[in-house]
């Protein structure tokens, strides 16, 4: 009777999984671990938090770093930034085949986080980052090349915007140095997230975490 009782409960998480994460998802998670944070994408509750802090009355570009099945990308759209000003960078070759299919007025790049700066066009400036990466898992050399191009590129009053899964201060916090910094935990995402907004060169003002 127990094992019945484990089987159907195991049923039921199995499905679980399958309706929130979709099989590419898990696919890609398998495939590459280190370069996908979660075993599911993010909910719409955080998606649509982190797209909130992106500043619509600007004209500077936006760039989401990791736009895996485009939770985000989608939740960036809603807000009202519109297509043009909006650049995903994504590492999967199956994401971004996905990306360009459902958002086709969205430039969507094949690239590595760790070459930024040259899919931003020269003399353009970028307003917002958007990132989903795994910096908690990637190399400290590959985090701090990331971070460094995130300091050059918002020198001009931009923000970043990150998630972690990592509740308390991660360590790539400690290779930045940042001006600014908001931050508060989305509780309703598998698991919980900590979504942090700073920039580098506003006054410096509180932090905050609900």
């Amino acid at each position: 009777m127990h094992r019945v009782v484990r089987f159907e409960r195991a049923q039921r998480l199995t499905e679980y999984v399958r309706n929130i994460a979709p099989r590419t998802f898990i696919r890609e998670f398998m495939t590459r671990p280190g370069t996908i944070g979660a075993i599911c994408p993010s909910s719409r509750f955080l998606a649509s938090y982190m797209a909130r802090q992106v500043p619509l009355l600007d004209d500077g570009l936006v760039v989401e770093l990791g736009g895996g099945t485009g939770a985000v990308t989608q939740a960036i759209l809603d807000q009202g930034i519109d297509p043009a000003r909006l650049v995903v960078v994504e590492f999967s070759r199956t994401f971004v085949n996905r990306l360009r299919a459902r958002f086709p007025h969205v430039n969507v790049i094949h690239g590595n986080a760790v070459d930024l700066a040259r899919f931003v066009p020269r003399g353009q400036r970028v307003s917002a980052i958007v990132s989903s990466l795994p910096l908690c898992s990637l190399p400290a050399p590959v985090t701090q090349a990331i971070l460094q191009q995130w300091q050059a590129l918002l020198a001009e009053g931009g923000i970043a915007i990150q998630f972690t899964y990592h509740l308390r201060t991660p360590r790539w916090r400690g290779y930045l140095s940042p001006t600014q910094t908001r931050s508060k935990i989305v509780w309703a995402n598998i698991p919980p997230a900590k979504v942090a907004t700073f920039s580098f060169n506003a006054p410096s003002g509180d932090t905050s975490a609900s």
